[in-house]
């Protein structure tokens, strides 16, 4: 059987303050155009069955324009005759069950797919003229003990008959995190017992181990996310057990241009260097520059609209100083003082769908440890 799968695509997330004619956000449009595309080229190869890993939306509660994106694409996947299963990630899982979830809706409308965003197990037998494969689907759970007994239940649940593919959304002790994510869920690898494994949430294909893959994202959302790694689909021969990445063309570029080393060097050379960089960045990239040893009054001197002009023509380019070291002393501010204020500014922030005490540790802890790592 040919199994497409479709990781991350965070509908609705959006960021920089560039916007298209009607308001909708630059960045939240190139991410539904990926989206679409990632679509189209899944559908491209035949499939028997389509997945969708979880992080299909950035938020548990979409607004209508992710919501009409991703209805829309399934009602593409009806049209097509292909066998579909969902999952929810940590992105798109609502923290208070209570508030429902968007894929309850889509359920509802689609029937004939298969979802699984209860925070449960679920357990779906496929059939298709091409054979039979049992799909177990563990979504995003409320902690890493509720996926371990639905991890436990999956492998319980094998067929000895058919192939067993399991699909979950973790992050696996085993690779290196990219950054912290908020309801991520850590597990290790000998969690995941299955002939083949397809997983959510890192974003750019990888293979784990022998029949264990990542499929990545469908766009790069951040210069965390590796912007140098192809985005796609990923095609999974259940027969042969073979998992073949497919990239997508034609993205928007996320590029780092070469760093300007300031140190030494006067205001006229520092600029002179900035507009040189900033003149090579690709059209409607996002870039940016990074200024290694730059004097504060220098950083302060350059000419703002003339870098800009001379960036024209990309989407954004972000300066990145990092300044020399000066002989003034400063006093690190505690880790109690630094708490502090993150729980005063956190009490007044609508964290209706996270865990807020989960969200108030992880900030100490970062806190701590960057203050740590600064003395």
């Amino acid at each position: 059987m040919k199994v497409a799968a479709i990781g991350d695509a965070h509908l609705g997330r959006s960021y920089l303050p560039y916007t298209l004619d009607g308001g909708v956000n630059q960045r939240e449009w190139d991410f539904e155009r990926s989206f679409e595309a990632a679509v189209d080229l899944a559908l491209a190869q035949e499939p028997d069955l389509v997945v969708w890993l979880g992080d299909i939306f950035d938020h548990p509660a979409p607004h209508y324009r992710s919501y009409r994106v991703a209805q829309r694409a399934l009602a593409r996947m009806r049209e097509h005759g292909v066998e579909v299963v969902v999952i929810s990630g940590n992105h798109d899982t609502p923290r208070l069950p209570g508030r429902g979830s968007p894929y309850s809706a889509l359920a509802d409308t689609f029937p004939e797919f298969h979802f699984a965003h209860r925070l449960q197990y679920e357990r779906f037998e496929v059939s298709t003229g091409a054979g039979t494969v049992v799909v177990h689907a563990v979504p995003q759970t409320l902690n890493a003990e509720d996926a371990l007994v639905a991890l436990g239940e999956a492998r319980a649940g094998r067929s000895s008959q058919h192939v067993n593919l399991l699909l979950t959304h973790p992050r696996l002790k085993q690779l290196e995190p990219r950054h912290a994510d908020i309801n991520e869920i850590e597990l290790d690898l000998g969690a995941l017992q299955s002939d083949l494994v397809l997983l959510g949430h890192y974003h750019f294909h990888t293979e784990v181990s022998e029949r264990i893959w990542y499929a990545g994202s469908t766009d790069t959302f951040s210069f965390a996310d590796d912007p140098d790694k192809p985005k796609g689909v990923v095609l999974v021969d259940t027969d042969r057990g073979t998992c073949r990445h497919l990239p997508l063309a034609g993205q928007r570029p996320l590029v780092t241009l070469q760093t300007v080393y300031a140190t030494g060097i006067s205001p006229s050379e520092l600029s002179e260097q900035v507009l040189e960089r900033a003149s090579q960045v690709p059209g409607g990239a996002v870039a940016r520059l990074y200024l290694e040893g730059v004097d504060p009054e220098a950083y302060r001197l350059l000419d703002r609209q003339a870098v800009r002009e001379a960036a024209a023509a990309a989407l954004d380019l972000r300066l990145e100083p990092r300044f020399q070291a000066v002989s003034v002393p400063t006093e690190l501010p505690s880790v109690e003082t630094l708490g502090g204020q993150w729980a005063s500014w956190l009490e007044h922030q609508d964290l209706a769908t996270l865990d807020r005490q989960r969200v108030t540790r992880m900030g100490l802890t970062y806190l701590e440890e960057a203050v740590e790592a600064a003395g």
